[in-house]
């Protein structure tokens, strides 16, 4: 036995002024009383009118302009109401907005999350100051007062970014068409060893995109096979796509590239890799060739001169005044830090640029 096909009711639009009813999210709603009926029907309508609203037949006659004009005051008036509770909810979603932006500017500029209570304080500040007498300016006022911006609400918002970040890159591995990885074992001030994997994966379209992928800390020792363990985990718990990886790159360290028990050595003899590509770090390769190619006869007298500017307070002090009046590219020196890579090629840069006023001021 075929089923029954369930019949469907539909809202017209003549009962708005024939029965004062309107369709709201698929409801029909009295414009008088507010009420609601189960099914848009005419018989329901029209019983409820002439049931409880049945002496505005008397006051605005059917068919009249009256009636009409009647009928567009209540809609209006419901509309009003509607936006009433409508403004809150698009209020609190600035002020949401607001806050993650706020925090996101605070953490790229290396803040600690307690400054974005002074960070407001001082919105405050100037809010209260520029806004003060403008019309809209209690409105304003409020609306800033309400972006939350405590220890612990940046706190949150940092969560929720950095989640929606690990979404994201989980997304554009599934979508990627290969990607390569650059993996660096370094020591932080804390003496803990920390290898960082980068990730640089290539879409359909040929473009490119380049994240950090992880920071893995090695408890104990750092030999090839530690890392090769370490990050071998956290690319299984991950679930990233070894299928598509090409290339790898690392430094010369023994650990990494070791013919027998280097981290890309292990990679290599592991079945669930793909035969890759490997590749030394540029920026390693130009640390060791400037380390080699025998530069003291240029940063020797280089770093003499540097020094004997910022040595002495009151002659640094004048440097930098001459710096100001010859409107020079820059306003000091840098200093040399040997333990740093790329220190002798930005010492010598600014030094070049400005050597006519280090010439005039010598």
């Amino acid at each position: 036995m075929a089923e029954k096909r369930k019949k469907t009711y539909n809202f017209h639009s003549d009962w708005e002024e024939e029965f004062f009813f309107t369709l709201v999210r698929e409801k029909c709603v009295c414009l008088v009383c507010g009420m609601t009926v189960a099914t848009a029907k005419r018989h329901n309508v029209e019983r409820h009118f002439s049931t409880c609203h049945k002496s505005y037949n008397a006051s605005y006659p059917p068919s009249s302009a009256l009636r009409t004009e009647k009928a567009r005051e209540l809609k209006a008036a419901l509309g009003k109401q509607q936006s009433l509770f409508k403004k809150p909810v698009e209020k609190s979603q600035k002020t949401t907005e607001a806050s993650f932006r706020a925090t996101h500017f605070l953490i790229k500029n290396k803040k600690t999350f307690s400054d974005g209570e002074v960070f407001k304080e001082a919105m405050m500040i100037i809010a209260k100051t520029v806004f003060k007498d403008e019309k809209n300016g209690t409105d304003v006022i409020s609306t800033l007062s309400n972006v939350q911006l405590g220890a612990s609400t940046t706190v949150r918002r940092v969560t929720a970014m950095s989640e929606n970040l690990t979404e994201q890159l989980e997304q554009d591995l599934k979508t990627c068409k290969w990607f390569s990885i650059q993996c660096d074992e370094s020591v932080d001030c804390s003496s803990s060893a920390q290898p960082m994997v980068f990730i640089r994966m290539v879409f359909d379209d040929f473009s490119t995109k380049e994240e950090l992928l992880t920071l893995l800390p090695l408890q104990t020792t750092t030999r090839g096979v530690d890392i090769y363990n370490t990050v071998k985990s956290f690319l299984v718990e991950k679930k990233v796509p070894l299928e598509k990886l090409v290339s790898m790159t690392t430094d010369g360290a023994p650990a990494m590239i070791g013919r027998h028990a280097g981290f890309i050595a292990h990679c290599k003899g592991d079945t669930d890799f793909p035969t890759f590509l490997h590749y030394h770090c540029i920026i390693h390769q130009q640390a060791i060739c400037s380390k080699v190619t025998g530069f003291e006869h240029v940063m020797t007298p280089v770093v003499k001169i540097i020094n004997s500017i910022r040595s002495k307070a009151k002659q640094h002090r004048i440097f930098k005044v001459l710096l100001e009046e010859l409107s020079a590219e820059y306003g000091d020196l840098l200093l040399h830090t040997e333990i740093r890579w790329l220190s002798r090629g930005r010492v010598l840069q600014r030094f070049f640029s400005l050597l006519c006023e280090i010439k005039e001021f010598m």
